[in-house]
């Protein structure tokens, strides 16, 4: 029965796949039809001031394809828009494999999009007809072979044709959406030198903000040294340098000194423990990243509800990368969300650790506004992970979270 059940499931997200794979290859088809127009236009001379256009419009349709695919499997980076000049443009590689995308999916994804959507229609239809058999002429019912229909029992065999056509809705319909997306998954990632240009340069710039956030990181525990402890701990020096002159003179005076000095040598520790929390948080350690995350959720000003499911440890470096993303997000939602809740969820899985924020707050959350998010996005980025934010204005604000962190 758990089979069945799963075998529908499977086949009710296919046709949704392969309804939005008919749109795009409508779409497709047009902007075939434009780019054949404006290519035979151009060998009189006439298209060639269209023809940039027509290239923009297949990039524009196969960028919708790219999304739809990455929304469903493995992510198809997008290159960017279409070089400048018709000579540039037609050597471009990704040019190029969309031109030949964007042939071969009006037809793919046309056909498969149809046969798709026609198997439930055609269940449909045939499996009620008992029910209205009635209402159309006996020679005309429904199906591959014209029959006629005089009675209920004849009707009845139309219903047992609906029941095997719903049979191949549900089996057949993961394989069409399947060689729908044959194209796409084909064509439109980047060629494979570019794929590992844009990959080295990926992790060039990741590289750099990992340097970068390690020098901020570092400014800011020698800021808080120099302006917080050593400022207490020099206090501290002078207070003691002051009651020992004074335990000869004024024993009193003494004792209220060695008291302030107390209390600047207590404040010193605490900050001293602040840093050392901002490091590495011990809390880690002692009560690992359910533990932790526990303990953020239950002093967030904000009501939050937390769900985490880490099964095993992952590195002390992913998982303090996680809190500290939790407490980023936590503390931007009580300062600047204006929300009433928030929900934190952890798991793990497929080699990854997965962390996301939502709240209720009026959104419109911008990176650029310092708000904290480019500091998140920087320390994601230098583990080679990816941070999404969907903040409309009005909200709800999500922030998604992808860490490496192992199989």
């Amino acid at each position: 029965m758990a089979y069945v059940r799963g075998r529908v499931r499977a086949s009710v997200d296919a046709l949704e796949h392969l309804v939005g794979g008919l749109g795009t290859a409508t779409l497709a088809l047009g902007a075939l039809l434009w780019a054949a127009i404006v290519a035979v236009a151009c060998v009189g001379g006439v298209g060639l001031l269209a023809a940039p256009g027509a290239l923009r419009v297949v990039r524009s349709v196969a960028d919708r394809e790219r999304a739809r695919l990455s929304r469903r499997g493995d992510p198809i980076p997008t290159p960017g828009p279409v070089p400048d000049g018709l000579r540039t443009a037609v050597h471009d590689p990704f040019v190029r494999r969309e031109l030949g995308w964007v042939a071969l999916y009006s037809l793919v994804g046309l056909v498969t999009g149809l046969v798709g959507i026609a198997l439930p229609l055609y269940a449909v239809q045939d499996g009620t007809f008992p029910l209205w058999y009635r209402l159309v002429p006996p020679d005309a019912a429904p199906g591959i072979v014209w029959w006629r229909v005089d009675d209920l029992s004849d009707a009845l065999w139309v219903g047992v044709l609906g029941v095997g056509w719903l049979a191949a809705a549900i089996w057949f319909s993961p394989v069409l959406a399947r060689l729908q997306a044959w194209p796409g998954r084909w064509l439109l990632p980047p060629p494979p030198g570019v794929d590992l240009s844009l990959r080295v340069a990926e992790l060039t710039a990741t590289r750099a903000a990992a340097l970068d956030a390690h020098a901020v990181e570092l400014r800011r525990i020698e800021r808080s040294l120099h302006d917080g402890t050593q400022n207490r701990l020099v206090a501290v020096n002078v207070l003691l340098g002051a009651a020992r002159r004074a335990v000869r003179r004024n024993p009193d005076r003494a004792d209220e000194i060695l008291g302030q000095a107390q209390d600047a040598a207590e404040q010193a520790l605490g900050e001293l423990r602040t840093v050392v929390r901002g490091i590495l948080p011990p809390v880690l350690d002692d009560r690992g990243l359910a533990g932790a995350l526990a303990g953020l959720a239950g002093s967030c000003a904000v009501p939050c509800r937390l769900e985490v499911d880490v099964a095993v440890r992952c590195a002390a470096s992913v998982e303090a990368t996680a809190y500290f993303v939790v407490a980023e997000a936590l503390t931007n939602v009580v300062r600047h969300s204006g929300a009433s809740r928030v929900d934190v969820a952890v798991r793990r899985e497929h080699g990854r650790l997965l962390v996301s924020i939502e709240d209720d707050g009026h959104g419109d959350a911008d990176e650029t506004r310092g708000s904290g998010l480019t500091g998140i996005r920087r320390r994601v980025e230098a583990y080679d992970g990816r941070m999404t934010l969907t903040s409309p204005p009005g909200g709800p604000t999500r922030m998604d979270v992808e860490l490496p962190c192992g199989s």
